[in-house]
């Protein structure tokens, strides 16, 4: 029954709000028949206004044009007069008198007497006397008239050349009885002279027509010269047509029917006042139509919102008993306990969890005062929550009597009105499990954050920004700084610029790929000292995948890293006394060849010639078989020279030579001091990876920077520099300031025994050192050269290929 009234007014209200609508669109379409109706009577009434005026200006143009034309008539028939009175032989003086005859006339440009011959007998241009003109072109046979007007000419050529003009015709007859035509040329632009009130009136053009059609005279807006023909019927209707929407009135001069004054009225150009009245009309129009339809729209709005509202009322009533169905349900059916009490404290609602929380039925806690249902231990902190002057929110963690083992988290809520507590509302949850497990957290937390500080290594912990979040004691011991100090730094806080810029980089490598990373770095101590450090690094990889911070290890390696330089510092005086030795041999039995190979061959040359004397030969065989054997004594020598290989046996492995170059130049730290020399040490960024023996490559650079060092001037710098060339070479180069070396000896000096002329003052060396330095870069594959370099001094320059070849060469 609901249903069916709900149904009949929801008709009701569509059929009213079709009927609003249906009368709005009545109203504008009404508006608009009137506004349609009052401009087509307006635009009757302009076209009427611009006929009347058109008649008007013709009536005013045809007074003008009559007036104009009498005079010049008159000028004719005083000409006319003077040709009667004047003998045959005379004619031509007449002449004088057309002169001011036209002068005194300004619509005449000339005036002339024609005999029947079409020759030009007396005129008021002198040189036109005498000539002959066209009968047909100036229409001398329509003369025989009283009065003519001729055609149209662009050009009165010869009379009055590249000049346009109308001839008017008079016959005359002289006193000898010969028949004559007197000529009046009239100027067409004093003959447009009356059309003036046309042309001042915009969109209004005039034009003066013969009976034949042709234009005498016309205005530029016209759109037709003169010269050209138009139609104009017997009524008086002119055929006029360019294009525009035209009123057209003609008056025929009544002194002078052949003419007929045509006056063109550009209807646009009149209607202009009518479309500014059209556009205010159709502008009120549309702000009318705007309103009506404002008000239909607002009026059928109102009547769908009355709708809508009753319909959304009706939804959130049904809405609001589902929600309070389901809202019962879901507080039978939620897992904390719920409740609410008065303003005693006394329970006036429980779900049906309490009896699974305090063992006892929920019907029997109601009229109960939770003071009493908690565990002695809890009440204090009930007593503060359920106390009136506690306002908003609160929460405690409490027991229930009879389960003291289990904690739940109790929030509760006053409800107020009028200003008073009249109760609360609450809920708890049960955090027996919760609480236990953040003991166990915080016991091993408690027992990493043992470990770590007492761990004997430095361990640092550092976020995304590399800041350190935690360290432990032996960090701190290593900084000199307490854990306080150190959390919430960087690096570069308490670091030499030159260190932190290392760890940095490394840093910003692990939280940008992940993973982990070890490398060697020198580290400044709270004592001043340096100590080398092996720095392990490793991402801490947050929920998202992504790292969140990292974790930094430390380890001295300083003893180890000396130890290992002694060790191979050793090895090398070692090998350097074994090569000495050996390229000492190499030499020595070289130069003792030379005197005796003499000795052999003069000692052979006695034996030759002493033959004739037993003594004499005797004394050359002893000298010849001494220098024999000890020819085999250098060849024994220079046998054992080449077993025992200048260079030795060479370990390869794939080895990053910046540390070795570091290390080197950390070594000659003493002489650079001693001198008080500047190493200028310019590394790579990226890796300088090489399959080399350090310990060889080591001994290279060290010769070579030690050369260096002992020409160098006192107070100088020396430039070391290592990258990797574009044929994917390592290049090592080695630049000094000192004597430099002759062009002619920069080969020279890598041989054995071999020094610089520049260099031979006590500064220098055996002469070994270089030639060792080519043999062992040329077993590694590469080279090594020299060169002088701009500004003075010299450069050395080590190249050795990027990875590749065998593990061991021998």
């Amino acid at each position: 029954m609901s249903t069916a009234a709900d149904s009949r007014r929801r008709r009701k209200r569509t059929l009213t709000a079709r009927l609003v609508l249906a009368g709005g669109a009545t109203l504008v379409a009404l508006l608009a028949a009137v506004v349609g109706g009052i401009a087509a009577y307006e635009y009757e009434e302009a076209c009427l206004v611009q006929q009347d005026r058109a008649e008007l200006l013709a009536r005013m143009v045809e007074e003008h044009a009559a007036h104009a034309l009498d005079d010049a008539t008159n000028v004719l028939a005083v000409g006319a007069a003077a040709v009667h009175r004047t003998p045959p032989e005379r004619l031509a003086e007449l002449g004088g008198a057309f002169v001011q005859m036209a002068a005194g006339q300004p619509l005449v440009a000339a005036m002339l007497l024609v005999d029947e011959r079409g020759s030009v007998v007396a005129s008021s241009v002198p040189a036109a006397r005498g000539l002959r003109l066209d009968s047909a072109r100036w229409t001398l046979a329509r003369a025989q008239a009283q009065l003519h007007y001729g055609s149209y000419l662009a050009d009165a050529a010869p009379v009055l050349p590249g000049r346009d003009s109308v001839p008017v015709l008079r016959s005359v007859v002289g006193t000898d009885g010969r028949p004559g035509t007197l000529v009046a040329l009239l100027d067409t632009a004093r003959l447009a002279e009356f059309q003036r009130h046309a042309r001042e009136d915009p969109g209004t053009s005039a034009l003066l027509v013969r009976r034949d059609g042709q234009v005498l005279s016309a205005t530029p807006e016209a759109g037709v010269g003169a010269g050209s023909r138009i139609t104009v019927r017997p009524d008086g209707h002119v055929e006029f047509d360019n294009g525009r929407r035209v009123v057209v009135a003609t008056h025929t001069l009544a002194s002078r029917p052949e003419l007929t004054v045509v006056v063109v009225r550009d209807l646009e150009v009149g209607l202009a006042v009518w479309r500014r009245m059209l556009a205010w009309l159709l502008a009120g129009g549309a702000v009318a139509a705007a309103v009506i339809a404002a008000m239909t729209f607002v009026a059928e709005r109102s009547v769908r919102a009355r709708e809508a509202a009753r319909r959304q009322r009706d939804a959130a009533q049904h809405a609001v008993a589902l929600r309070e169905r389901e809202l019962s349900v879901i507080v039978k059916s939620v897992q904390e306990l719920i409740f609410r009490t008065d303003h005693e404290g006394r329970l006036t609602f429980v779900n049906a969890r309490w009896q699974a929380a305090t063992g006892q039925p929920s019907e029997s806690l109601l009229g109960r005062r939770l003071l009493d249902l908690v565990a002695p231990a809890s009440r204090e902190a009930v007593a503060a929550l359920l106390a009136p002057e506690a306002a908003g929110s609160r929460a405690a963690q409490i027991s229930f009597a009879g389960s003291e083992r289990r904690l739940f988290d109790l929030a509760l809520s006053p409800l107020i009105e009028g200003g008073r507590v009249v109760g609360h509302a609450g809920s708890a949850v049960d955090v027996t499990e919760r609480c236990a497990a953040e003991r166990e957290l915080q016991e091993q937390l408690a027992l990493s954050a043992l470990m770590l500080d007492t761990m004997p290594l430095p361990v640092a912990l550092m976020d995304r920004e590399a800041c350190y979040v935690t360290v432990n004691r032996a960090w701190e011991q290593q900084a000199g700084m307490a854990r306080e100090e150190l959390v919430g730094k960087r690096a570069r806080d308490y670091l030499l610029l030159a260190e932190a810029a290392v760890h940095e980089r490394y840093n910003r490598e692990v939280l940008e790929h992940g993973g982990s990373l070890s490398y060697e770095s020198e580290v400044s101590q709270a004592d001043g000292t340096r100590r080398t450090m092996a720095v392990t690094k490793a991402a801490v990889i947050g929920a998202d995948g992504r790292p969140r911070g990292l974790l930094a290890a430390l380890t001295d390696i300083t003893e180890f890293r000396e130890a290992d330089r002694a060790m191979r510092e050793a090895r090398d005086i070692a090998e350097e006394a074994s090569r000495s030795k050996s390229e000492f041999i190499a030499n020595i039995s070289h130069e003792l060849r030379t005197p005796l190979q003499a000795i052999i061959g003069f000692s052979e040359l006695g034996m030759v010639r002493g033959r004739a004397h037993e003594r004499l030969a005797s004394m050359f065989g002893d000298i010849h078989a001494a220098g024999q054997r000890m020819l085999a004594l250098v060849n024994d020598l220079l046998d054992v020279s080449k077993i025992e290989s200048t260079v030795g046996t060479f370990h390869l492995e794939r080895t990053d030579l910046r540390p070795l170059v570091r290390e080197v130049a950390r070594e000659i730290d003493p002489l650079l001091a001693r001198r008080r020399l500047h190493l200028d040490l310019v590394l790579s960024e990226g890796q300088l990876v090489a399959k080399v023996d350090p310990l060889r490559f080591q001994q290279v650079v060290r010769n070579v920077l030690a050369n260096a060092v002992r020409f160098s001037p006192d107070g100088a710098t020396i430039e070391l520099r290592g990258d990797i060339d574009a044929s994917n070479q390592i290049v090592v180069t080695v630049r000094d300031h000192g004597p430099g070396i002759p062009p002619a000896e920069l080969e020279k000096i890598f041989e054995a025994f071999v020094q610089s002329s520049k260099t031979k003052d006590g500064s220098g060396g055996t002469g070994l050192g270089l030639a060792i330095c080519r043999k062992i870069v040329e077993a590694h594959g590469g080279s090594i050269h020299a060169e002088n370099a701009e500004g003075g001094g010299s450069r050395f320059t080590i190249a050795v290929p990027a990875r590749g070849f065998a593990d061991t060469v021998v």
